[in-house]
């Protein structure tokens, strides 16, 4: 899989390992690197089958395969100990490794995730799935913003949509692999499993995600031994774009606490 690595070049330098959602790519994160890569290294790759890793999804593709695949990369780079940052389905990803290699992860902050199906985000899937089947990428692209960020948030910035549709359009990854990315996303539940979760976590979310309810992440609090809730106002279900500086505030804030508990409470 394509992956760059960013900020300082120690192999010993403390780590985050930043995971993308249904998109895939680790273009996503571009927004936080300038306030990591002073004090960390950090590591962004593109999904299996997204970006620039192309490859054709097997049918029955799972989001412990993804985790799997996630491992072997960090494996191959010589990452044996990371911060973890997910976002929605690569929430589900950190999720996923903190049950097959927890020893892996010093701490995870995950971004409107979810420990199993909502009947909420089944709908909205469904509708995207749909899009997909009958009016085919350019009318999924189209809709995307929709399910990612506020209306208000939409309306200021049409232009950089624009360009980010066309960009999206133009690279993208095949009608199959994006269902079955999805498919993978809607069949993920660990409900039985969560409290063996002991990694300290952090959970974001957002009042107004239009895509999951605000309250899978409370429920992820509450049932995660180590686990705290940050919840927002606003910014959708992206924040981490349409709320830069906040998100970036919350995640430099939980990296300090990592570092350092006492001074940081």
């Amino acid at each position: 899989m394509h992956y760059e690595l960013h900020g300082r070049p120690e192999p010993d330098a403390p780590t985050l390992v930043l995971c993308s959602g249904l998109g895939g790519a680790g273009a996503f994160w571009t927004p936080q690197l300038p306030a990591l890569i002073d004090d960390y290294r950090v590591l962004v790759y593109d999904q299996r089958g997204t970006g620039k890793s192309p490859a054709q999804i097997p049918e029955g593709y799972s989001i412990e395969a993804m985790a799997r695949e996630l491992i072997e990369l960090l494996d191959a780079v010589g990452i044996a100990r990371c911060h973890f940052v997910g976002h929605a389905l690569g929430g589900l990803v950190g999720l996923q490794i903190a049950l097959m290699r927890p020893q892996l992860l010093q701490s995870q902050v995950l971004v409107n995730a979810w420990s199993s199906p909502n009947p909420h985000s089944a709908r909205c899937f469904a509708v995207r799935t749909h899009l997909l089947r009958d009016s085919g990428p350019a009318a999924f692209v189209q809709a995307q913003a929709l399910f990612l960020y506020p209306p208000t948030w939409i309306a200021e910035n049409s232009e950089r949509l624009a360009r980010d549709d066309a960009h999206a359009l133009a690279h993208f990854p095949g009608q199959d692999n994006v269902l079955r990315r999805i498919g993978a996303l809607l069949a993920f539940d660990i409900e039985d499993r969560l409290a063996s979760i002991t990694t300290p976590t952090l959970l974001i979310a957002n009042r107004d995600d239009m895509l999951v309810p605000w309250t899978r992440s409370q429920h992820l609090a509450d049932r995660l031994p180590d686990a705290r809730l940050e919840l927002l106002d606003h910014g959708g279900h992206a924040s981490s774009v349409s709320d830069t500086p906040t998100f970036n505030r919350i995640l430099l804030e939980h990296l300090a606490r990592q570092r350092d508990p006492a001074t940081a409470a």
